[in-house]
């Protein structure tokens, strides 16, 4: 039999649709995400000292979340039974609930979809990648962190929101940017939108950078 051969999905691809069984039942993924933000992340393992800080650290920011239109869904290479006793013990140690579903990939299948199993690192592992996918089903974002480095809360926050805000108001994000501050406006494309910005109240760096206040 031939082994299946997977492509590990880009920026601006449509996020691959699968079935699987999760901490909170059976779910489809595109009717998991239609019409919402998703942050899709992986852990090596249940039980582990690492993926229970970054676990923990979602489930703390479950309102943060919500209130951004966004769902979380976790996955790892373990059975149901070991997903929901991990899931038990947090709580009962650290009254942390992982409310979200967690995708039990006992057979690598989803994580193989993914990209999720990188065998340079491990080959029964997942490392602990992060996709962030839009509510029509495409992915805009994807980190990767090595098994032995937790991430970074607060870098997936500012980038989901760099997203969101970038979308709504159709401008670009600049360096470190945080809400609140300003935003990078496309750059002219025409001599007569070079004439208009040159005239215009935006802060301007040089004419193909300037900036703006939302």
């Amino acid at each position: 039999m031939e082994n299946k051969v997977y492509s590990m999905p880009r920026i601006g691809d449509m996020a691959p649709d699968f079935e699987a069984v999760t901490t909170t039942g059976k779910l489809q993924f595109s009717e998991y995400n239609r019409g919402s933000w998703v942050v899709f992340f992986s852990h090596p393992a249940d039980f582990t000292p690492v993926c229970t800080t970054e676990l923990s650290g979602f489930a703390i920011e479950k309102n943060f979340f919500a209130e951004h239109n966004t769902k979380l869904m976790g996955l790892s290479i373990d059975s149901i039974h070991s997903h929901i006793a991990w899931v038990n013990a947090v709580q009962e140690k650290t009254g942390v609930l992982f409310e979200f579903p967690i995708v039990a990939d006992i057979s690598m299948e989803v994580a193989k979809l993914y990209g999720m199993l990188q065998p340079g690192e491990s080959e029964t592992a997942a490392v602990r990648a992060v996709f962030i996918i839009d509510p029509e089903g495409k992915v805009r974002l994807i980190m990767y962190y090595p098994l032995n480095v937790g991430r970074n809360m607060a870098e997936i926050k500012r980038v989901l929101l760099a997203l969101q805000t970038s979308d709504e108001h159709k401008v670009a994000i600049p360096l470190d940017w945080q809400p609140g501050d300003k935003v990078i406006i496309p750059a002219p494309k025409t001599v007569e939108a070079l004439t208009e910005r040159k005239n215009s109240d935006l802060e301007m760096v040089d004419w193909y950078l300037a900036k703006k206040s939302l």
